[in-house]
């Protein structure tokens, strides 16, 4: 990890505009979930509609996208990239430096905010608030990943990314039984259950079959990104 690559790239995530969208999300998270805590339902079923469908399936891998094609998108579209690319650092370490960042953003707004919508509806009561932190966690880091990658092999990013949360992961990947296999917020769903005391929650993947494509997909990812940083040239047109 390069310290001053990571603090370029923070200050350049955390713009004003972009700040202001990332701050919405937790603000968004923790609205709904006061509101949640007075409406007087079953604390457990609004739990899991509020962490589990609103939270792990909607809000974190939008955050994801925000904060992977974020690290990198940019500088692409711009051109500023070619003034990272000429330093004499290896390709991987400006890679793995930028994802590093994206995902310690996505545990700062996504992560710790879920562990407070969690406490807030629910308490401490089964790990329900700390199994979804870790669920959270997990699918972060390999929504940040993925989403660096879309940064660097494509102009439309973000349309791409926008696609694949809203549709695969929110639609899709919640009631197509096949495709759960594939979808990185039940993976996350299934490190949930495994911090979650017993019987509270139910996810539809293995804990060792969602352990291995996270962090499969993860490492693809950042290599594919990496690869593609390396083939990049030193012109104005990058």
């Amino acid at each position: 990890m390069n310290t001053t690559v990571a603090r370029l790239t923070v200050r350049g995530l955390l713009g004003r505009r972009r700040a202001l969208i990332l701050l919405a999300v937790p603000v968004l998270l923790l609205a709904v979930s006061l509101a949640a805590r007075s409406s007087g339902n079953d604390k457990h079923d609004l739990a899991v509609s509020v962490l589990g469908q609103l939270g792990l399936g909607t809000l974190v891998p939008i955050l994801g996208l925000i904060v992977g094609t974020g690290v990198i998108a940019h500088e692409i579209d711009d051109g500023s990239i070619v003034y990272l690319l000429a330093k004499p650092l290896p390709r991987w370490k400006i890679t793995t430096t930028k994802l590093a960042v994206a995902v310690g953003a996505s545990w700062v707004f996504a992560a710790l905010p879920m562990l407070v919508a969690g406490l807030i509806i629910y308490g401490t009561k089964d790990n329900l608030a700390l199994g979804y932190t870790v669920g959270a966690m997990a699918a972060g880091a390999a929504y940040s990943a993925l989403f660096l990658l879309l940064g660097v092999v494509t102009r439309h990013a973000v349309v791409a990314g926008l696609g694949y949360a809203l549709v695969w992961e929110s639609l899709v990947g919640n009631y197509v039984k096949g495709a759960k296999t594939l979808s990185i917020q039940q993976w996350g769903l299934s490190v949930a259950e495994a911090v979650a005391a017993d019987g509270v929650l139910t996810a539809t993947v293995a804990l060792g079959l969602a352990l291995a494509l996270l962090v499969g997909v993860a490492s693809i990812a950042t290599i594919l990104a990496s690869a593609k940083l390396a083939g990049l040239t030193l012109t104005s047109d990058e």
